[in-house]
């Protein structure tokens, strides 16, 4: 590779995939994302980010943040992310990210921005009080993606305007200057993508961010904790259905069967032919062993690596280097197509 050159993508296709240190890590991040990264693994280049410049779009206590960033990095390994064979890495590690943002602040449109419904949702009613990094987020997230000139995204619903203002912004950046730097990168949706829902509220997303610890399931819970609060989860009191459609208005079974199906690799149509007429009880008693097998080995090493900091650092160091050696090329070459100046 010559000096300046930007690294080849694999020709099975690069991803980024990118997760907040916001807080625990729960059940709902690892059926729904990173469990799926770690099956990725096998059929792409891989790049694993900690994005705690997203995270600071909203207030977060300073030791707080420092801490839960170690920590999903331990939860990535401990549930199968290679950071050897993958870059393993934090967002800030690797300045080309905001450096890119910003050039994609001028490309993309007020009109762009306008239209993402997160920003509506995370801002409230009192979007004046929002922040303007809670605004633009989405255009950290293209250059996320697009400095390294990701391929393929694993996105949820809740993510594709996001990915498609990312090729929006490709797009119009390859047309105003007359170049093809960035590619268009391609939704990855593996399964029938997994939704947990709230343990107490079966209408509600699964949330690292609701005031109850008994709405989540924590990847950092024992088995203990696991057995409570699957107990606890909210129920009806009929028994669990024959049919898919005998779920229709009962949004908790319908949680607790998709969870269990997810984590037996199931369909939810084959779980729910296994335990048609079953009582809550006995059904939430092979709910828990069931969690407490998947999850207690991450639990375990969890622990172990959140015991050794020095370590993780030392894996995300790796990582950063991995991740800027691809980065640092390609925010170059756009820094040459815009006409900045060279040093």
């Amino acid at each position: 590779m010559t000096s300046g050159s930007t690294p080849p993508v694999a020709t099975k296709g690069r991803i980024l995939s990118g997760i907040q240190p916001t807080g625990n890590l729960h059940l709902g991040n690892y059926l729904g994302a990173i469990r799926n990264w770690v099956a990725l693994q096998n059929d792409f280049e891989c790049l694993f980010c900690i994005v705690d410049l997203h995270a600071i779009t909203v207030w977060q206590e300073p030791a707080a943040l420092t801490h839960a960033t170690r920590e999903v990095a331990a939860g990535m390994i401990a549930a199968g992310i290679d950071p050897v064979a993958n870059a393993l890495f934090v967002q800030s590690h690797v300045p080309a990210h905001a450096q890119l943002a910003w050039v994609f602040n001028c490309v993309a449109r007020l009109g762009w921005l306008n239209r993402m419904t997160q920003f509506k949702d995370k801002a409230g009613k009192d979007r004046e009080k929002a922040s303007a990094g809670l605004y633009v987020y989405p255009n950290l997230m293209a250059a996320d993606i697009l400095v390294y000139k990701a391929t393929h995204v694993p996105v949820g619903e809740d993510q594709k305007q996001h990915l498609e203002l990312a090729r929006d912004i490709a797009q119009k950046f390859n047309s105003d200057y007359g170049v093809e730097v960035f590619p268009q990168p391609e939704p990855v949706i593996r399964g029938p993508g997994m939704r947990v829902m709230s343990l107490r509220d079966g209408s509600k997303k699964m949330s690292k961010s609701d005031p109850s610890d008994f709405s989540r399931i924590n990847m950092t819970d024992d088995a203990d904790a696991i057995a409570g609060k699957v107990r606890k989860a909210t129920t009806d009191p009929h028994p669990l259905p024959d049919s898919v459609a005998g779920l229709e208005g009962r949004a908790e079974a319908a949680n607790l069967l998709n969870i269990y199906a997810a984590l037996t690799d199931q369909t939810l149509e084959q779980v729910v032919t296994e335990q048609a007429g079953q009582q809550f009880s006995g059904f939430k008693a092979k709910l828990t062993d069931t969690a407490v097998a998947v999850l207690g080995p991450i639990n375990a090493e969890m622990k172990r690596l959140m015991n050794d900091p020095a370590e993780i650092d030392k894996v995300l160091a790796r990582g950063a280097a991995k991740a800027n050696a691809i980065a640092e090329p390609v925010l170059a070459e756009v820094y040459r197509t815009v006409g900045f100046l060279s040093r």
